[in-house]
């Protein structure tokens, strides 16, 4: 129960984040936050990772389905299992991130991406991610270790 109540969260905290910068940001505008260690700004990603795929989106939104599905069908056959905790948790935060990463590319036709690091790295600087994102890249990570032991 746990794991689907932080699924839950992780959809609701995105909805509700990237429902105000819609609201709120208009396409350039730039915030900085932390002592100027983030960027807000409001991003449509049409494509996948930096935008990968932008030229098909029908193409990822069906991949992203698609993979959302199997990783859920994977996740449901981990629940029973004993152990494997870490999988768990990273199959979680994976989902959680892919469900409202999906949920824009269904009704939006886009990902909303809104926080970038004000880092030297001009080119590091340009990647804007969600919260989502970082919950994929986290969770993957977790997911391996946890299936390798």
């Amino acid at each position: 129960m746990q794991y689907l109540a932080v699924i839950l969260g992780i959809f609701g905290l995105e909805f509700g984040i990237k429902k105000h910068i819609e609201e709120t940001k208009t396409e350039g505008q730039e915030e900085k936050k932390c002592r100027g260690a983030l960027i807000i700004r409001k991003h449509h990603n049409r494509g996948a990772f930096l935008n990968a795929g932008e030229k098909n989106q029908k193409a990822v939104m069906v991949i992203s389905v698609a993979l959302s599905a199997l990783l859920t069908v994977v996740y449901a056959m981990t629940l029973g299992m004993a152990g494997k905790g870490m999988l768990k948790w990273g199959l979680t935060l994976l989902l959680g991130g892919a469900y409202t990463n999906t949920y824009d590319r269904l009704t939006k036709k886009y990902v909303v991406d809104y926080v970038s690091f004000n880092v030297p790295f001009r080119w590091l600087r340009r990647i804007i991610f969600n919260i989502g994102d970082f919950c994929i890249m986290i969770g993957a990570m977790l997911s391996v270790f946890g299936y390798s032991r």
